[in-house]
């Protein structure tokens, strides 16, 4: 699983590495969490990688509510050519999601404790995303994060692929997200790239990566300063 992420890289090392043109203001977060609103990486009409501002948690487009969206967060790479609420979105609507770390958590001492975990050289890299865009149904008031929402707008949400977990990873969770290298950006945004083709990019990450106690301020979402990766000893 893959419950909360970083993003703390500068925009400019971002475009270099997806290959954008467009400059928005981001700015850095240490502790994203589900139903927040992040940057996602998708192509335009013309082919064009482009940064956009999703929520975390996907809400199918035949949706009639918002309220699964939570739960919707991640996808298992390997069933998700067969689920109904990720099928489509696999074959027409793949993005990669920026982060430079991400968390996951173990017990110790009757501790939640949460680990960070990087590239072993540190910097950037995407995850494989899916997104999708829900209208909003007359007469459904939404609340929490979607509040400021109205029936008839459009909510664009994205999940994160999940695979089975590096040897780092595996003495923390039994699952992973997926790191797509930048050689396969291409392959996986590319819409006339056939699902059965990038399947193959759903693997635990090759490269080398590292993991270190954080402090359990990561532990509340509200939470979200350079305190949240503070390394403990």
């Amino acid at each position: 699983m893959c419950g909360r992420y970083s993003l703390t890289t500068p925009t400019e090392a971002l475009r270099n590495l997806f290959g954008t043109e467009d400059r928005p203001n981001l700015e850095p977060r240490y502790n994203i969490a589900p139903t927040q609103l992040a940057p996602v990486v998708r192509l335009t009409v013309d082919d064009q990688p482009k940064l956009g501002m999703l929520r975390w948690g996907l809400i199918p487009h035949w949706s009639k509510d918002h309220r699964g969206a939570f739960k919707m967060i991640n996808a298992r790479s390997e069933s998700a050519a067969q689920k109904s609420v990720f099928k489509e979105a696999l074959g027409r609507r793949r993005c990669l999601v920026p982060a430079d770390s991400f968390y996951e958590w173990k017990t110790e001492d009757g501790v939640r404790q949460p680990y960070r975990i990087m590239l072993r050289v540190e910097g950037p890299f995407a995850f494989a995303g899916l997104w999708e865009r829900w209208r909003v149904p007359d007469g459904l008031s939404l609340a929490g994060e979607y509040a400021s929402y109205s029936p008839g707008d459009v909510i664009e949400t994205f999940t994160i692929m999940t695979t089975t977990p590096s040897p780092v990873i595996a003495a923390l969770h039994n699952r992973m997200p997926v790191v797509v290298e930048p050689p396969h950006f291409s392959a996986w945004l590319s819409r006339e790239s056939d699902p059965e083709d990038v399947l193959g990019l759903l693997r635990p990450y090759p490269g080398a990566l590292k993991a270190h106690r954080v402090s359990t301020r990561l532990n509340k979402a509200g939470n979200d300063d350079p305190s949240c990766v503070e390394h403990v000893a």
